[in-house]
């Protein structure tokens, strides 16, 4: 028997001009690595067909498609260097596919003489050859013809944006513009930059420093303003506490436990003497102070508290004391350190009479620090983060202040010891009272939209110069240009917009509050520091894992960023127990609907219910997923208010139900518990898409209401989208319409895109507060930058941060 013929050399098979065309779909095809043993000879007996081949060319190439005898990888190099190297002569040429190439490479290969076979016809041969390969020839040239070093570096900002930025910003800071540009002012100064590597004792004194050198720039004076101290305005003073959290949020902590809680505190529950003698001092942080409420056995449960304050009338003091180790103070910031008095909630008594929660100032250390007699104070120890902020514990041994640190605003005990109070009852008092929590409970969501800014923008920038995959031989693609990241981030800059508006309105409320509003305005400060908080919590985790192992790093800043907003979501009042106050407030006005006109309110509901059934639940409408229909913000604003309304009547009826088969009503609670958070939900998501869209409605600016207009759409969807089992077993979307609700956010996501980089810088954060090297234009402290031409962005330029 005959040796079967050895294969040709990977140089035998260059050197016949007439095979050149054919040669790119040669090594294709035996590098793709799915063609069958069959389809390699269907490819090679199409080859041999042609009219242009000679003999020696056609036996060849029958042994290069043995499949059989496939070519060792090193031969298999020769011929990609072999194409390589041709197509270097074709640097300014375009080959949509493996036809083109091969007609292109036989070209250069002939040089001046002339190919046996016109183009064009060898071109159309090529192609029907091709088409037995099939693979995709366009990729297949990418990845065989690299010309990604020939391609100049894209510019850091791969689109510009449809708005300017600067006027989005100031849609954004549209009120206290003056305070918050003041702040940025003070926060320029170079004390305040991160530092890295401080001991606990170290960083917390930094932080009171920091703290310090705020107050003499004024920022007590913004809440507690010289002449008048009863009447400082607090919305300047949450504007500036909003703004101071683009940078140490330690530090904004503990602004806000002294001027917001300890100093509210005083302003809210004390008197024009308790306004004058104290609220100077704290204004210029002589003397810090704390807020001591919490306590280890009760937590959010205030109305329960232990500690006691009981009135001696023989000399005219409380009695502060710490009847067991459950009534301690828990996690009282300031405490462990700097604060030398407290504003303490203990149940007063007087002359043996229990007169429910109250609050007095209690001195806890003398003018050197030293703690006083009868006091007990211990360390919280190192937290997850926040830990420039000195969390304590606080014990009262029988503890002697006069009578005139009760603060007395709702409560008055005569030197006598006698008790009066212009709020009848002891219930309505109390929550009368802890209105002073509300400040606390804003100030908290503001920090949240703060520190949820400072992610996304690092984010988001990151996303536009970070390159990862793309099609083989081309340049990689921005992050942000492939549709996953997208989704990943712009939803969460669209959410965030429409949080910015709703905590405008509460802040509004909360400043113009009255008595008849104030229950109302508590719990939409609950609802929104539970909704904003948990925003926060759920974005910068989502920010991190973007960026990659650059997220992972302690300069780029996340680590602190999820470390110290944390405890966002349980401090202020637990969120989960703020949504079941929402919840049990929704009740409330519910039932009152219905007593104060019952016939009247029935009627209004069936006819709101009716109206919501005729418009969107009939079949054309329960039909229709065109981008019109989908993109109205009064269809996406009556599904979450449909939802709101049947969780409503929903959650009543199964309380009134077990009610009245004889259920204790705490029981009949705990028994919905689950349905009353959803409702509360349902009813805080519902307000921010009706503040985002009033406040985009109000904008002037007609450039940026088509921007604004995507973004509240992507935020109405994305709503309905996360929602969409309830609707769905609710019988109020289709299955039809839930996936053209999902694929519609795909096309907000991509039409948001190029403006995606203007949306973040619109925060307005400056770059020494940003500070994270990824959202400045470079890796890391030292490393290279993602683009040759970052030098040249506009945000570009010297900043701090934490490892430096």
């Amino acid at each position: 028997m005959l040796d079967a013929p050895s294969r040709p050399s990977a140089r035998e098979l260059l050197s016949l001009p007439s095979l050149a065309p054919l040669v790119p779909m040669l090594y294709v095809a035996w590098t793709d690595g799915e063609l069958t043993g069959d389809e390699l000879r269907a490819l090679g007996a199409a080859a041999r067909s042609q009219p242009w081949l000679d003999l020696r060319s056609s036996s060849v190439l029958a042994l290069w498609v043995d499949p059989l005898r496939p070519p060792p990888p090193r031969e298999l190099a020769v011929v990609r260097e072999h194409i390589r190297a041709t197509a270097e002569k074709l640097a300014n040429s375009h080959q949509q596919n493996l036809a083109e190439l091969g007609v292109q490479l036989a070209q250069a290969l002939a040089g001046e003489a002339p190919l046996n076979i016109p183009a064009a016809e060898l071109g159309k041969a090529l192609a029907s050859i091709e088409a037995t390969l099939g693979v995709d020839g366009k990729e297949a040239v990418r990845s065989l013809v690299p010309r990604a070093s020939r391609v100049p570096r894209a510019e850091p900002r791969s689109h510009a944006a449809s708005f300017d930025p600067a006027a989005m910003t100031a849609v954004l800071e549209r009120t206290y513009s003056d305070v918050r540009q003041r702040v940025r002012g003070w926060l320029e100064d170079a004390d305040f930059r991160y530092k890295e590597g401080l001991s606990t004792t170290a960083y917390r004194d930094q932080v009171f420093d920091w703290l310090k050198h705020l107050a003499n720039d004024g920022l007590g004076q913004l809440a507690f303003p010289k002449g008048r101290e009863g009447g400082g305005d607090l919305g300047a003073f949450i504007a500036a506490f909003e703004t101071m959290a683009f940078f140490d949020l330690s530090l904004v902590i503990k602004a806000g436990v002294h001027f917001g809680l300890f100093g509210s505190s005083i302003l809210f529950l004390g008197t024009k003497r308790h306004h004058q003698k104290y609220l100077p001092q704290v204004a210029s942080l002589e003397l810090p102070g704390c807020f001591a409420m919490s306590e280890l056995g009760h937590g959010s449960n205030v109305r329960d508290c232990e500690t006691v304050a009981r009135y001696d009338a023989a000399t005219g003091e409380f009695v502060i004391h710490t009847p067991s180790e459950t009534a301690r103070k828990e996690w009282i910031g300031n405490a462990a350190r700097h604060a030398r008095i407290a504003t303490v909630f203990a149940q007063l008594e007087v002359d043996g009479e229990r007169l429910g929660v109250h609050a007095l100032l209690v001195p806890l250390r003398d003018a050197h620090g030293k703690v006083l007699p009868g006091i007990r104070i211990e360390d919280c120890g190192e937290k997850m983060g926040l830990n420039g902020v000195d969390n304590g514990r606080l014990w009262f041994d029988h503890v002697r202040v006069p009578r005139d640190n009760l603060l007395d605003r709702y409560g008055q005990v005569t030197e006598a010891g006698e008790y009066t109070s212009s709020i009848t009852g002891d219930s309505k008092r109390f929550f009368t009272m802890l209105g002073a929590l509300v400040a606390g409970r804003v100030s908290v969501a503001c920090a949240s939209l703060s520190a949820t800014k400072s992610a996304l923008t690092i984010a988001v920038r990151y996303g536009d110069l970070r390159r990862q995959f793309g099609p083989q031989g081309a340049p990689e693609v921005r992050l942000l240009d492939h549709q996953s990241h997208q989704l990943r981030l712009l939803p969460l800059v669209a959410k965030t917009y429409a949080v910015d508006f709703a905590l405008e309105y509460l802040v509004d409320r909360y400043v113009h509050r009255t008595e008849d509003d104030a229950r109302e305005v508590e719990a939409l400060a609950a609802g929104l520091k539970a909704y904003a908080s948990w925003n926060a919590t759920a974005t910068i985790q989502e920010c991190r894992e973007a960026c990659g192992g650059q997220g992972y790093l302690t300069a780029n800043r996340f680590s602190s960023l999820k470390a110290d907003t944390d405890v966002f979501t349980t401090f202020e009042g637990d969120n989960t127990v703020l949504m079941q106050l929402v919840a049990k407030g929704l009740l409330t006005g519910y039932r009152q609907r219905f007593e104060d006109d019952r016939v009247f309110a029935v009627l209004r509901l069936i006819v709101d219910q009716a109206a919501t059934v005729i418009t969107d639940r009939n079949p054309i409408a329960g039909r229709r997923t065109d981008t019109d229909h989908l993109r109205d913000s009064d269809f996406q604003l009556r599904a979450l208010r449909f939802r709101e309304e049947a969780l409503l009547a929903s959650v009543s009826k199964r309380i009134r139900k077990r009610l009245t088969a004889g259920v204790e009503a705490f029981e009949a609670f705990n028994q919905v518990q689950a349905h009353l958070l959803a409702l509360a939900h349902a009813s805080v998501e519902r307000i921010v898409l009706e503040q985002f869209l009033r406040g985009v409605a109000a904008v002037k600016d007609e450039s940026l209401k088509p921007v604004l207009g995507r973004m509240a759409d992507l935020f109405g969807l994305s709503c309905l989208e996360s929602a969409s089992g309830w609707f769905l077993e609710h019988s109020w979307l289709t299955a039809p319409k839930a996936q053209a609700i999902r694929k519609e956010r795909v096309k907000l996501c991509e039409e948001l895109r190029p403006d995606a980089v203007g949306l973040v810088d619109a925060f307005g954060i400056p770059d020494t507060l940003l500070a994270a090297p990824i959202g400045l234009g470079r890796l890391a402290p030292g490393g290279e930058r993602f683009d040759d031409t970052a030098a040249d962005s506009a945000r570009a330029g010297p900043a701090d941060s934490r490892a430096s």
